[in-house]
């Protein structure tokens, strides 16, 4: 590789999960540190960061086409770009990433993105660098305070409290690609929120792995959950909005669940995944929760909050899934009705124990599955939104609509909102719910 000038702009293009969306940010703000400017729109950037996400199937052939893609671009304008892969691929494919694409400058795995800029020092003098190590710690410690006064937040921001995964799903590579749980101190995680709030954030969202794991320390010294946590944000006399996501069924605790009835910022909404409806399946997925404690646990969140909204996630076509084992995940929604939820086809992940078991589902068994799942899905959500017309709720402004005086928000149960009049992005507007569709809804004011 030979030497370069250094970049003056950049691109960070994030995919997958609302961690890489987290992880994105603080990366622009460590190129930011080093007097690198975001490229302008429709400008090719001088430095392209590429945050993948390894959860799918072909992840790593798409990392490789984007890659293609640049070189292609950079050569055909003069100006190709300083290419670096971050995030899951990076993590679980690194060495393979710089041997079979050379134009990439740049390796760097979730764990250790707070030594890019000394990174990019190394390939400005050409030479190229991989970095996959895992010190979680060393990462949080090492990044720029947010939002030191030269930025504002988006009325809704996401904040990382936990990273990693102990759970070891079989199907899952997150403990391969994002290591063990770890929580980040109650202290470092306040004085961000408080900067985040700071800044113009509204709503913060909760991030993790498996974000209910997280435990940590108050200010007195005192062992506090996530409970704990959630109730001292709530403190936070600006911040208007608490969510969080993703959790496990089994780290969910009575001190978690009493919040959703006692703090009026945690809003009503719960991710909880289920995967099947099958304890078959669930076991073979090394899931430690059965169906039913599924259902109960979901019931006490419900006592709690009555008007909890719902989600979850799905996986169709499990090795050895027979149709009689998929029919009782169509049964759980039927119970459940969700809100929302997300659904996939099962796919394989090399390294996970799940990808070399026998009984391989076909494809299209597959397909037939995830549509009818779907359609139930899409059932109970619109259900759910049409249930909730009559309602008065306040809408957080997120952006301005494709039609003059309108703007889109979020309600508090995160359906999408609509509506026409006086406001602006970031406001709480309390408005009536008077028409529902599958995906929005619309609002008066």
């Amino acid at each position: 590789m030979k030497p370069t000038t250094p970049p003056r702009t950049y691109q960070v293009k994030s995919f997958g999960c609302q961690m890489n969306v987290y992880d994105g940010e603080r990366m622009a703000e460590l190129l930011a540190e080093k007097g690198i400017a975001p490229a302008p729109d429709g400008e090719e950037a001088d430095l392209v960061v590429l945050n993948t996400c390894h959860i799918r199937e072909k992840a790593a052939e798409k990392v490789y086409s984007d890659i293609g893609r640049l070189a292609k671009a950079g050569t055909e304008t003069g100006r190709k770009p300083l290419i670096a892969v971050a995030g899951c691929v990076a993590q679980a494919e690194g060495e393979e990433i710089m041997a079979r694409a050379p134009d990439v400058s740049m390796v760097v795995g979730p764990q250790a993105y707070h030594r890019l800029p000394g990174m990019i020092d190394k390939a400005v003098s050409g030479e190229r660098a991989t970095d996959t190590d895992m010190p979680a710690d060393a990462k949080f410690a090492a990044l720029p305070p947010r939002y030191s006064g030269r930025r504002k937040s988006a009325p809704s921001a996401f904040l990382t409290i936990q990273e990693g995964c102990d759970k070891f799903c079989t199907y899952c590579v997150v403990p391969y690609t994002r290591g063990a749980e770890i929580s980040r101190p109650y202290s470092q995680l306040v004085d961000e929120a408080r900067k985040l709030v700071e800044a113009g954030a509204k709503e913060i969202t909760l991030l993790g792995q498996n974000v209910s794991a997280w435990s940590g320390e108050d200010d007195k010294g005192h062992p506090i959950g996530m409970a704990g946590l959630i109730r001292a944000l709530a403190k936070l006399p600006d911040l208007a909005r608490i969510r969080y996501t993703t959790s496990h069924p089994a780290d969910m605790d009575d001190a978690l669940i009493e919040t959703h009835g006692e703090v009026e910022k945690l809003m009503p909404y719960l991710h909880l995944p289920v995967q099947s409806g099958n304890d078959r399946v669930l076991k073979a997925m090394n899931r430690s929760h059965t169906a039913e404690s599924y259902l109960r646990l979901l019931e006490r969140f419900r006592t709690a909050r009555p008007d909890l909204a719902l989600s979850g996630d799905f996986i169709v076509g499990f090795p050895g899934e027979t149709e009689a084992e998929f029919e009782d995940t169509l049964k759980i929604v039927d119970e459940v009705r969700y809100a929302q939820a997300y659904s996939f086809k099962y796919s394989p992940r090399p390294g996970t124990p799940a990808a070399t078991m026998e009984g391989q589902v076909a494809k299209e068994i597959m397909d037939d599955r995830l549509q009818r799942l779907q359609a139930r899905l899409n059932r109970d959500q619109l259900a759910f939104n049409k249930a909730s017309v009559g309602k008065t709720c306040e809408v957080l402004v997120e952006r301005k609509g494709k039609h003059p005086g309108q703007w889109l928000g979020k309600s508090p149960w995160l359906q999408s909102v609509w509506f026409k009049g006086e406001a602006a992005i970031g406001d709480l507007v309390e408005v009536e719910l008077v028409e529902a569709g599958p995906n929005s809804l619309q609002g008066e004011i």
